[in-house]
């Protein structure tokens, strides 16, 4: 790619690329949302981690993306974020040191994109960080698919989990405007067929939540196993979005776990 097709490729998954606040060198830490989630979700993280330069990543489909097609598979979508992840690193002043964090749908997105780069045989983060998701390959049960649901049983399921605000689940053409980035979100989880490979050779942090009605802990702690170095659960009290809703915990564990990094 040429440097004005790769700025515009950042631009685009990175939105608050140049507003992290953080100082040359830091550590970036790339945050992947939930299903219909956006970049914004994370973006109160940034200037909470001292050495640590939160970049919230934007699918497209929503917010600054929303004139974009929304992903519906999980092969293009990785490959895609791989190109813009592997740039963004090779750009950095960190060394080529990253680490990721994926909530829902993200940690899924995550856990492929760092498979992804090491196929490509690309630098490995120094750390993965998931909440809010079963590990990938257990067999899961979410109920009717997403895809398939009408604007009503989608707000339903939206305002079951939390974290969607309700005047916008209450209004019908707000509604319709985030619907196509959910269902194909979801579409993207429900299609998703995990592929046995060897274990990632970085540490896992799995933070999950204790009254969460889309993750099993049984299932979620299943993330051990795909990775042989450490693994550190961290238990939430709360429903899906816990980690967002407990954020100076979320941060403190984050800090603490790339401490040696930064």
């Amino acid at each position: 790619m040429s440097v004005a097709s790769t700025e515009d490729v950042l631009s685009r998954w990175l939105p608050f690329r140049a507003l992290t606040g953080a100082e040359p060198g830091a550590l970036p830490l790339y945050c992947l949302p939930h299903a219909g989630g956006a970049a914004s979700a994370f973006r109160g993280w940034q200037r909470k981690l001292p050495g640590v330069a939160v970049q919230p990543v934007q699918p497209p489909g929503r917010e600054s993306r929303h004139r974009e097609p929304p992903y519906e598979r999980m092969e293009p979508l990785v490959s895609d974020l791989a190109d813009a992840v592997l740039a963004d690193v090779e750009a950095s002043a960190a060394g080529r040191r990253y680490a990721l964090y994926g909530h829902s749908l993200g940690a899924i997105v995550a856990f492929e994109l760092v498979r992804e780069i090491r196929r490509r045989g690309g630098p490995a983060p120094v750390h993965l960080f998931v909440s809010g998701s079963d590990a990938p390959h257990l067999t899961y049960e979410d109920g009717p698919p997403v895809r398939k649901m009408n604007k009503g049983e989608v707000a339903a399921l939206l305002r079951a989990l939390g974290g969607t605000p309700e005047w916008l689940l209450a209004d019908p053409e707000a509604l319709e405007m985030i619907l196509p980035a959910v269902q194909a979100d979801f579409t993207v989880k429900e299609t998703y067929v995990y592929r046995d490979e060897p274990p990632l050779g970085l540490p896992i942090s799995l933070l999950t939540s204790s009254a969460d009605p889309r993750v099993s802990p049984a299932k979620a702690s299943g993330w051990r196993a795909l990775t042989s170095a450490g693994f550190t659960p961290h238990p939430f009290d709360g429903g899906h979005f816990a980690v967002f809703e407990q954020a100076p915990r979320t941060h403190a564990i984050v800090a603490e776990a790339l401490r040696p990094w930064v």
